[in-house]
């Protein structure tokens, strides 16, 4: 399985802009559990801290749009350089105005707008599709490790956050996420051989990757993919609470991540048979089917089995969106399509959290599950709703 992966990291290039972005990953991974640990430890308010980390997450997605769009437009460089630049600076602010205590709404628009950043996967995924826009076998397999890098990064990344923060000081988790994301995203652009190429005399389309038909479906479906991940995290840490586990959450949110992460593995060693809104449809069936047993399940070990194979699901969904988004628009758009998707995953993410939070507090922990399940067969029904528009444009 491993051997489909070997030709895509023999080019010094491709391993240099890997490296690079798997470390900005790491440090990104780290940033919503980095800010809520230190936040909560200095005021001893999980809800600020809860509110602070939802704001920069809103922040986060409405941005990534635009700035996806600058970068189909004017390149990575020219626009990433000023956003690591401008991002550094405000997080520099979120350290001073957490360790010096100033007022509460500091934390607020200091941490908004550090998250006006560029996503460094998506720069990282662009640099693929335009690598491999004419070897769809390749461009499956590389869009597959990409998603076990996203994944990986989420299992490792909150528990450095964590670790940091409780075994240095409060700040650490953040100021070394900071530290790998600038590195990270600096290494990558360093490798200039492997950046998508603006063409100064293509005609630029004005109009937005939004409105492309098909872009808003995949949005949707990973929205209610988002959704799953939120509340999956949330019930999951108040469940191992109500059963006297407190730090047993993290290793089930882990699972969840690691079973995602072989799915993703597997799946891009596999040459896929089907069309790609056929595969997603198979891909949003199984999300919604294998995470439907967590229903029954009332004990950490057999939830924590349910999650496992729930996350094999998440992996191969999220890489068919990606590769259709790519090829719904033309090669200026490809940026601004996968930002306008993963926009959808993110709100969703926070949605979900939301949502099941809510549930659980006005019915029990354990009935925070049926956020996930919903939108998982929710995500179900709008794949096959959109299958037959999606294979016409695709």
């Amino acid at each position: 399985m491993l051997s489909t992966y070997t030709p895509l990291l023999k080019d010094p290039a491709t391993r240099r802009f890997m490296t690079g972005s798997s470390i900005g990953r790491l440090g990104g991974a780290m940033f919503g559990m980095s800010l809520v640990a230190m936040v909560s430890t200095r005021t001893g308010s999980f809800a600020l801290a809860g509110a602070v980390s939802a704001t920069g997450l809103v922040v986060l997605a409405l941005t990534a749009v635009i700035a996806g769009r600058l970068t189909d437009r004017y390149g990575q460089r020219r626009i990433t350089y000023p956003l690591l630049a401008w991002s550094a600076v405000w997080c520099a602010v979120l350290v001073a105005a957490s360790s010096l205590q100033w007022p509460r709404w500091t934390l607020f628009v200091s941490y908004a707008m550090a998250t006006v950043v560029a996503n460094v996967g998506t720069l990282s995924r662009a640099r693929w599709a335009h690598r491999m826009r004419n070897q769809p076998d390749q461009q499956h397999s590389a869009m597959s490790l990409e998603q076990v890098v996203d994944e990986l990064s989420f299992v490792l990344g909150p528990a450095l956050a964590i670790g940091l923060a409780t075994l240095w000081f409060p700040e650490a988790g953040l100021v070394v996420a900071t530290l790998l994301y600038l590195v990270g995203t600096l290494v990558l652009l360093s490798e200039r051989t492997t950046e998508p190429p603006v063409d100064g005399a293509a005609h630029h389309d004005t109009s937005l990757a939004v409105r492309v038909p098909g872009i808003v479906i995949l949005a949707c479906v990973l929205f209610m993919t988002g959704a799953i991940f939120g509340s999956n995290e949330v019930t999951a840490i108040a469940v191992a609470k109500d059963q006297g586990h407190p730090s047993a959450s993290g290793l089930v949110v882990a699972v969840f991540s690691l079973g995602s992460a072989a799915a993703g593995l597997w799946f891009g060693g596999r040459k896929p048979s089907r069309s790609l809104p056929s595969l997603l449809v198979v891909g949003t069936g199984a999300m919604f089917l294998l995470e439907a047993p967590i229903l029954l399940a009332e004990h950490l070990v057999p939830i924590a089995v349910v999650m496992m194979f729930a996350g094999a699901a998440t992996a191969p969904t999220l890489i068919i969106s990606m590769q259709l988004a790519q090829r719904l628009v033309p090669g200026t758009q490809v940026n601004e399509a996968m930002s306008v998707v993963l926009t959808g995953l993110m709100i969703g993410i926070a949605a979900g959290s939301a949502i099941s939070g809510t549930v659980i507090e006005n019915v029990d922990p354990h009935a925070g599950f049926t956020v996930p399940v919903a939108a998982g067969g929710t995500a179900f029904l709008l794949a096959i709703a959109g299958r037959a528009f999606l294979r016409r444009r695709e």
